[in-house]
């Protein structure tokens, strides 16, 4: 037994699963052919842009990056025409909520509000800081009832994480939900809007845009990712839009050099890499309309997905259907891992990876 006095709450905190990687599924089932659509990646690659970048930077890495991370976070400044002290980079947006969790969290009575389901790493933040994580059900239609989470703030609510598009159902809430919601709670209860998939779900009507809230509402807070449309998810760069005074405090709080040199230098040209971008997208509009007839001629129920994934409630155990899908070469997420045992989680892949997923779950279901 060891004597290391590890605190209880860590203990009680379930350690992330991520999905699985290729080349484990290919030893364990002694598969040659094996695709992953279980992480929501870009099925793209890295911008080119990127790449090159990199590749230019590679003789630096014996140096330390810029602590301040100055020439990205200018970048994004520019590209987003808001001052450069508004913007905060981070290790992946993952980085980003834990130092939120830090800097506002410190009783055991404070509340962390969240939908649930949605993004699993929220839990994490509450669970850390040993206080109370109260879990808001989501509507029917799988959306974040925002109505239901404004009722649920109390004095003592330090954070209220927003996924939107919400992870794992890729469903979003609207402007006007969003704007009855924030005049609702209190100025002092910090909302997290988290737009990792952002991109995908911008030209939606009625979608809102952090930007347009965090100069109106000091304490919204509106993080972004490199890790989905712009294909770096290997590399780790996260980002934030907000008030001075909460950058001035993750500033404080945030470790000395915690964005690499490759992962500023291969951000700051993926930012400016519009052509992959915009491919990304339109190959993700593509995949989700093709994903979502399958499921509907198979007797699913998708929901209607703004994301680079899609969620279907399958009306019968997930798991079984994730491990036929597995055994054939297609690596899924099984909802029970995710508050829905019934749903399986697919991501968007290239139009191959796409073709092989409903030839594959055809045969499954079918």
């Amino acid at each position: 037994m060891s004597d290391l006095h590890v605190r209880p709450n860590v203990l009680k905190m379930t350690p992330y699963s991520p999905g699985k990687p290729i080349e484990e599924v290919k030893r364990e089932l002694g598969l040659t052919r094996v695709i992953k659509l279980a992480s929501n990646e870009n099925p793209l690659g890295p911008s080119p842009k990127a790449v090159a970048a990199i590749k230019e930077a590679a003789d630096q890495i014996h140096l330390y990056p810029d602590g301040s991370a100055f020439l990205l976070r200018q970048a994004l400044s520019e590209h987003y025409s808001l001052p450069i002290s508004q913007i905060i980079v981070g290790n992946g947006s993952d980085e980003l909520i834990h130092l939120l969790g830090q800097i506002f969290l410190g009783s055991p009575e404070d509340e962390v509000i969240v939908g649930y389901p949605s993004f699993v790493r929220y839990d994490a933040s509450a669970g850390l800081a040993d206080c109370q994580l109260v879990r808001v059900p989501l509507t029917e239609d799988m959306r974040l009832d925002l109505a239901a989470m404004a009722a649920a703030v109390t004095d003592h609510t330090r954070l209220v994480f927003i996924a939107n598009p919400n992870n794992p159902t890729g469903t979003i809430v609207t402007s006007d939900e969003l704007d009855r919601f924030l005049a609702a709670i209190s100025s002092d209860v910090v909302v997290v809007l988290d737009e990792a998939y952002f991109e995908f779900a911008d030209d939606t009507p009625g979608y809102p845009n952090s930007l347009d809230y965090i100069n109106r509402y000091p304490n919204v807070v509106g993080m972004r990712t490199f890790s989905k449309t712009y294909g770096l998810a290997g590399i780790r760069v996260g980002y934030a839009f907000v008030s001075d005074t909460i950058s001035d405090a993750i500033d404080r709080a945030r470790e000395p050099f915690n964005v690499n040199l490759i992962g500023q230098v291969a951000a700051k040209a993926a930012l400016g890499d519009r052509d992959h971008l915009q491919k990304t997208v339109e190959l993700n509009r593509q995949g989700l309309e093709r994903m979502e007839k399958a499921f509907l001629e198979l007797g699913a129920k998708p929901f209607k997905s703004y994301a680079n994934f899609i969620m279907a409630d399958l009306g019968q155990p997930a798991r079984p259907v994730f491990q036929a899908l597995l055994e054939r070469g297609v690596i899924t997420r099984s909802g029970d891992v995710l508050g829905m045992p019934n749903c399986l989680r697919v991501s968007v892949g290239n139009a191959e990876e796409v073709q092989i997923f409903v030839e594959e779950l055809t045969k499954v279901l079918g």
